[in-house]
């Protein structure tokens, strides 16, 4: 119970904060700033280096109600393979704005549902991503996957060009639920994807939940949680559903009195932390866990975990590449995301080849509260000694920074000479606390639920 009021007290069943995948959040690029400076910035990559390259798949075959993604829904295969066409000219245009003896780290498919592809299409794509860049030896390949959109044939196809992680979609297996959300998915189709990859040697696969959904209860998430334990995931992001129907216009099929209030959206995800934990899984920042052999937990071990727009990540490439309609690519400058719509993105690459939108250049200050966030959402700690060894002229940013965090949460911090951690009943609080430095103000209907 004095958890629960501590939690209560400072805020975390009313506030409205950014979920903190990227610093500043990204509806605060500025319009045109990734068209200026997107050519530059890839040249500007270091010769002989590894980058994270995203392609974003952008279409469904169904609109799952409960998605905020950009996405859009098609009945055929037609637009899908115009699409390809235009991401592989993108990718020539990128490789030649690279300098030379550029390899990848990661390559991640995400979408929308990357596993619409055809095979034939599909190979074209992943034919011409490994036509242009080279790899490194310890490459990660993954793959979003949708168990009701992937057939055996193309998801052998991505096993035979190297997809070694996959990601699979579940969100919830109560079947009123699934109705309540538009997305129908039994598990035995996703036993059976799970048996078809790791048949064919795939050694590590993620699962998707969430919680917060309409008409979930902590029974029904119980026995969704025990389906999933029962295939073994090597790694699981537990997600809480962002309603915001105001910013999603197909959220409004799912109705608000058919979901669960924040007390009991927070008693959701302790339902599954516990569980999870409870099997042996690592718990990693705020919605992730992972084996403890995974190279998530041994990243988690020694403080090398990151945070980016896929949640938490063990990648320490400092240059991710995105590929598509709306991808966002991240370099040590800033952000540059790509045109939005896909009329707009296809048009921006016949025309200039690049596709280049909104974007952010990140000041010396952007870079030091950057790193204050993601020191928080990753450790949950604030360390002073760790922020001044990399930007020395900040003292007295820091220094107040540390101050007015200890007044303002005088009993959620454990405090040392130079750091300050989130006691574990305060580890909720994380996104609220990151919220208290980040200098972007914004309503906050912007952003989804605290929890």
């Amino acid at each position: 119970m004095e958890k629960m009021k501590h939690l209560q007290d400072n805020g975390l069943f009313d506030a409205q904060v950014p979920r903190y995948t990227s610093y500043p959040p990204a509806n605060h690029f500025q319009v045109d700033v990734g068209r200026k400076n997107q050519a530059r910035w890839l040249a500007a990559v270091p010769a002989n280096s590894s980058i994270s390259l995203y392609i974003h798949i952008p279409f469904c075959k169904r609109l799952c109600w409960f998605c905020a993604c950009r996405t859009q829904g098609t009945k055929t295969l037609r637009p899908v393979d115009a699409y390809v066409e235009y991401l592989k000219q993108e990718l020539t245009k990128v490789r030649t704005a690279l300098p030379d003896l550029i390899k990848i780290s990661r390559l991640h498919l995400g979408g929308g549902t990357p596993t619409i592809l055809s095979p034939e299409t599909m190979k074209s794509l992943l034919t011409s991503v490994f036509d242009r860049f080279d790899v490194e030896k310890e490459f990660e390949f993954s793959v979003e996957i949708d168990p009701t959109e992937a057939s055996d044939a193309l998801l052998q196809v991505l096993v035979g060009f190297g997809m070694n992680r996959a990601s699979i979609g579940v969100q919830d297996f109560s079947e009123k639920t699934q109705q309540a959300i538009g997305r129908l998915q039994s598990v035995e189709q996703t036993k059976n994807v799970v048996s078809f990859l790791r048949n064919r040697g795939v050694q590590s696969l993620n699962m998707d939940l969430l919680y917060g959904l309409p008409h979930q209860t902590s029974e029904t998430f119980r026995k969704t949680l025990e389906e999933v334990a029962k295939m073994m995931p090597d790694r699981l992001a537990i997600y809480g559903y962002a309603h915001v129907p105001w910013m999603s216009k197909r959220q409004v099929m799912i109705k608000q009195e058919h979901l669960p209030d924040n007390i009991q959206r927070y008693e959701l995800s302790e339902i599954a932390r516990k569980a999870f934990v409870a099997k042996g899984y690592v718990p990693i920042g705020i919605d992730h866990f992972a084996l403890p052999e995974d190279g998530l937990s041994i990243a988690n071990n020694s403080n090398q975990i990151r945070r980016n727009f896929q949640g938490y990540t063990d990648d320490n490439a400092t240059t991710l590449i995105g590929v598509g309609a709306s991808a966002i690519s991240h370099f040590p400058q800033g952000y540059v995301q790509n045109a939005p719509a896909t009329s707009a993105y296809q048009d921006r690459i016949s025309h200039e080849g690049l596709a280049g939108h909104k974007g952010y250049l990140m000041s010396d200050r952007d870079h030091l509260i950057a790193k204050m966030v993601e020191g928080l959402m990753c450790n949950f700690k604030l360390d002073s000694a760790d922020l001044l060894g990399e930007f020395p002229n900040e003292e007295s940013f820091v220094t107040q920074t540390v101050l007015h965090l200890k007044s303002k949460f005088p009993d959620s911090f454990s405090i040392s000479k130079n750091a300050l951690t989130l006691r574990h009943h305060a580890k909720p609080l994380v996104r609220i606390v990151a919220k208290e430095i980040d200098d972007f103000a914004c309503e906050a209907t912007a952003h989804s639920s605290a929890i």
